[in-house]
């Protein structure tokens, strides 16, 4: 990413080079030889994938920005992994289908509408900065959705469930936004956040 601080810095965020491990329960030991992707709900060919499924698919890497709801930031990001379009391209998504629900371990949702999670540097990322994702971040494979607030981007993802209407997510349920544009600070979408439990832990 090319720009100065100033450019590339959403309001209200502070620039970390650390990264934080954050997440709302405990960390998943996946092994990637039992874990399975899928991609259900309004598509037209039902999608199931192993990790050696994933691994016959051309490999994308994405440089990106990317910005917590807890009000941190982290610049140029190099995330490897397998093209989110290319997999909903595969699968064939419904004239009705609108928005995705995203499952991951173990038992986390969050929800984005179809073109949020159809743009070309999303990821099922299993790499960053050339190195396997470990467990705290994600590992085997997360999410990367880099242009939303992290929660969007799911550690340890599982699935997209495929829907005509909007539905919420874990945190969303809980007060946060249902889109999460950093750039409009879409934090919560409700105006009290007094009842939230916890923030995003993505």
């Amino acid at each position: 990413m090319e720009g100065a601080p100033g450019d590339r810095l959403p309001p209200g965020q502070i620039l970390t080079t650390k990264w934080p491990v954050l997440h709302y329960s405990h960390v998943p030991l996946i092994d990637p030889v039992a874990w399975k992707f899928e991609i259900t709900g309004l598509v037209e060919r039902p999608l199931r994938l192993g990790w050696d499924d994933l691994a016959r698919h051309p490999v994308q890497e994405t440089k990106c920005d990317i910005h917590c709801v807890t009000q941190w930031s982290r610049f140029d990001n190099v995330f490897r992994g397998i093209s989110a379009r290319a997999l909903l391209a595969e699968a064939g998504p419904l004239p009705n289908a609108r928005f995705v629900l995203v499952h991951a371990a173990p038992d986390y949702t969050t929800n984005l509408p179809l073109a949020d999670l159809d743009r070309a540097d999303n990821l099922l990322a299993t790499h960053h900065g050339g190195e396997p994702l470990p467990a705290e971040h994600g590992g085997p494979v997360r999410l990367l959705v880099p242009h939303l607030y992290f929660w969007k981007s799911a550690k340890w993802v599982t699935g997209f469930e495929l829907l005509a209407e909007d539905a919420p997510g874990l945190w969303e349920q809980n007060g946060y936004h249902m889109r999460g544009d950093p750039w409009a600070e879409q934090r919560f979408g409700r105006p009290d956040p007094a009842r939230m439990r916890r923030g995003p832990r993505r």
